[in-house]
């Protein structure tokens, strides 16, 4: 099907098969299809939505854009897993949940992007590290992850790369509260990962880029049902879910991408019991108990929670599964 013929169908409302969206993603990724009909695409979906079936067809169709990665040979020991969030202010709660994840025996290969709308993402916090590298070859990621337990890099080339051009357009032409591209986009990249389990950081409130409880609620079900299915539609069976946390205020005791990292070390080194620390304290911890628990790792919620609050206090790590 030509590009503007599937742009016109998702225009007038008519639902996309699995094959003409595989299609159209596949021309995204080879550039047969141009910025121009990459917008037209992002906004007619913006205003029709998607069914089920539509999201999941574009989720699996992005991740198959390229290279999927492949953990059973590494020998790993524990489940391989990440948390990815809507974004907000002060939200650096990756850069201090994944070496927690990494102390409690699992393997984090968190891929991650910049920020949409108002909000930094976690390369931009990256990026104020002098010397730190975002884009690395897959092996040497890989082989990070395996060694060290957790690594965070950027899109490659080889990761998604449709869900790349895609993501791009989306912020530059107010398609960026799009459910279904939301969903597509943060499964697509989640999935080419490898992951056995993924919990998703749902922010609600004026800080948060979905604007309602209402939006946000159906946010979280759209990454759930799309990453596990329903009773009538096939997902991407990967263990999902998601929690909702507040965003009417600063997540962090401070805003700006080197500051925030430097929260996050402070965090890591005994500064989570502080007073302005608390909000940040009980997003991560919360999140990182769901994800042990879905995960396998430490299926007693109790349980899992203790470990983290082991690893916090003197560094104790234990091993994987």
């Amino acid at each position: 099907m030509l590009p503007q013929e599937f742009i016109r169908q998702k225009r007038d409302g008519i639902e996309l098969s699995e094959v003409d969206i595989r299609e159209f993603i596949n021309g995204i990724a080879q550039d047969r299809v141009s910025e121009g009909q990459i917008a037209a695409f992002t906004m007619a979906t913006y205003f029709n939505g998607m069914t089920r079936a539509e999201a999941v067809a574009l989720t699996m169709a992005m991740r198959d854009s390229g290279r999927v990665l492949d953990w059973c040979g590494m020998a790993l020991n524990g489940p391989v897993v990440d948390k990815h969030s809507t974004g907000g202010v002060g939200d650096v709660v990756s850069l201090m949940l994944g070496p927690l994840l990494a102390a409690c025996g699992c393997f984090v290969p968190m891929i991650s992007g910049r920020g949409l709308g108002h909000t930094g993402g976690t390369l931009d916090k990256l990026d104020s590290i002098p010397g730190y590298q975002t884009n690395i070859t897959i092996e040497k990621f890989q082989a990070v992850v395996r060694d060290v337990g957790v690594a965070i890099i950027g899109q490659t080339a080889e990761l998604a790369p449709a869900d790349k051009r895609i993501y791009a357009t989306r912020d530059v032409t107010a398609t960026v509260e799009s459910i279904p591209l939301i969903t597509g986009s943060i499964l697509s990249k989640k999935l080419a990962a490898g992951l056995d389990a993924l919990v998703m950081d749902v922010k609600v409130g004026s800080g948060a880029f979905m604007p309602t409880l209402e939006k946000s609620r159906e946010l979280a079900r759209s990454i759930v049902e799309v990453g596990c299915g329903t009773s009538s539609v096939r997902g991407a069976r990967m263990i999902t879910t998601a929690l909702l946390t507040d965003m009417n205020q600063s997540l962090a005791p401070c805003a700006g991408n080197a500051i925030e990292v430097q929260c996050a070390i402070d965090y890591l080194t005994g500064g989570y019991s502080k007073p302005e620390m608390s909000r940040l304290h009980e997003v991560t911890m919360a999140l990182g108990v769901e994800l042990l628990a879905s995960s396998g790792r430490f299926q007693d919620k109790m349980a899992g929670f203790a470990q983290l609050e082991r690893s916090l206090q003197d560094g104790t790590t234990v091993s994987g599964n």
